[in-house]
């Protein structure tokens, strides 16, 4: 599987932090040239590029705001000339949001939208042509486990993510044809920073011991499934949202209190009024 991965080249939106840089990382390591794109603060980009390129790989990063289309547009076209093509997508950036429906606003609904759904759509419309005239692809996108289960105050999250799952389905059925294949990665509970900046007194162990595999999973995890869908050892594999979640929502969790609220407080620094 990793011999297929040498010599692509990888774009991995969201690349500074959390899941995406795991993902840019493990591409690199395999041998392909990535493309690393951040939304704002790019010192978790630019670290990542730079320890790929000092172990002797290539990489280089790129901002674009993605609640702004021309910018996802862009880049899109910045990282396709850089690269010289594209064999892989993924559409990794995303920002998370909970809070009761009567509480939201439009324009918090709005960004969660216009970062989770529609840059990921157009910024997969930047580079079909470009597979398509190579006849051949992979567009990788991230869900969550919020598309296939619920939990209180993340309405507007989960259907982001729900949507994600819906896209993914139907553009690997449109594409298909030309060689590219499309599918989703849905992460259970992964140990990123956002974990504790939502929520200061979190426990990672408290939190894996409610998992069936007994631990919370690590950006690696999914990175591993990011490479094994853009390798051709998945080359039967499309239009498939495939669950990475250490067995949770093969869990039924009939003694959890659904009535209480989550206490922790996604949002904050990114979606207006958190």
């Amino acid at each position: 599987m990793l011999e297929d991965i040498q010599g692509k080249k990888v774009l991995v939106s969201g690349a500074g932090t959390g899941i995406g840089r795991g993902i840019a990382l493990g591409f690199a390591e395999a041998g392909a040239s990535v493309a690393l794109h951040y939304s704002h603060s790019g010192d978790g980009a630019a670290s990542a590029a730079k320890e790929i390129n000092d172990a002797g790989g290539k990489a280089k990063t790129f901002q674009a705001d993605f609640s702004d289309a021309q910018e996802v547009l862009d880049l899109g076209k910045e990282a396709l000339a850089w690269l010289g093509g594209m064999d892989a997508l993924v559409n990794n950036a995303g920002i998370t949001f909970n809070r009761a429906i009567e509480e939201t606003t439009v324009e918090q609904y709005d960004r969660l939208y216009s970062v989770n759904v529609r840059a990921p759509y157009f910024l997969s419309q930047a580079v079909v042509p470009t597979m398509s005239k190579q006849g051949s692809g992979s567009i990788i996108n991230l869900s969550s486990v919020h598309a296939f289960e619920g939990m209180t105050h993340h309405s507007v999250y989960a259907g982001t993510r729900g949507a994600i799952k819906a896209f993914t389905r139907q553009l690997a059925i449109e594409l298909a044809p030309r060689g590219i294949r499309v599918n989703a990665i849905a992460p259970g509970a992964i140990f990123v920073e956002n974990y504790l900046k939502a929520m200061p007194d979190f426990e990672e162990a408290s939190l894996g011991s409610s998992i069936p595999a007994g631990f919370v999973g690590a950006p690696r995890d999914i990175a591993n499934m990011a490479i094994y869908l853009a390798s051709d050892a998945a080359r039967f594999i499309l239009g498939q949202t495939i669950l990475v979640d250490g067995g949770t929502t093969s869990w039924m969790p009939f003694s959890e209190d659904f009535k209480e609220a989550f206490g922790g407080q996604f949002g904050q620094g990114y979606v207006p009024g958190t």
